[in-house]
């Protein structure tokens, strides 16, 4: 009777030994894993190129973009442009520039969608270089590309479509999609950086 008594002594206490490991082990809360750091804030760095034999334009703008719940970002930008032309072999530049406000969702670690606003003081008047400047409105919606690359370092790579389309846009010279007849789409490429701060 000892023997079963110690028999059923050892199996309870076995029983409770394995309780308590597991329990120490595995608490009933599913640990996450850890998730990657996401910045607060980063600043954006996009840039646009177009050239051709009659002219060109160069530029981009900075971001300061405000992340929140790990998708959306947004906030203010700044945007300088250099564009210049030639005819009967004269060469001419001006400069472009303004404030703006942008608003990007990023979903599936791979994509993003956005709109992004400016007002841009340009010397363009009904397509004609004017000594007087005025301020011209943008409104880019559209999406594409969006990865981040390295721990900090996004890419967005993406293409816009300008809403109001107005006909002393800065970013005309840069559409590169026509319809049939020859028109130009008013759709630019963005490609930029967002890094960590």
């Amino acid at each position: 009777m000892k023997s079963f008594y110690l028999l059923l002594l050892f199996i309870c206490f076995g029983t409770y030994t394995f309780t308590q490991e597991d329990n120490e082990l595995y608490d009933g809360v599913e640990t996450e894993e850890p998730k990657k750091s996401v910045a607060e804030k980063e600043l954006g760095i996009d840039f646009n190129f177009s050239a051709s034999t009659l002219g060109g334009t160069t530029g981009g703008s900075l971001k300061l973009a405000f992340i929140q719940k790990e998708n959306f970002a947004f906030g203010p930008s700044i945007r300088y442009q250099r564009s210049w032309f030639q005819t009967f072999e004269q060469r001419f530049g001006y400069n472009i520039y303004g404030p703006g406000l942008f608003l990007h969702y990023r979903f599936f670690e791979w994509l993003f969608i956005g709109a992004e606003l400016e007002a841009h003081y340009t010397p363009f008047n009904n397509g004609f270089i004017q000594a007087k400047r005025s301020w011209v409105p943008t409104l880019l919606v559209g999406g594409g590309f969006s990865k981040q690359i390295t721990d900090g370092v996004r890419l967005n790579a993406g293409i816009m479509y300008d809403v109001i389309d107005h006909q002393n846009s800065p970013f005309a010279q840069g559409y590169f999609m026509r319809k049939e007849n020859g028109v130009y789409i008013p759709v630019v490429y963005r490609i930029a950086f967002f890094i960590g701060i």
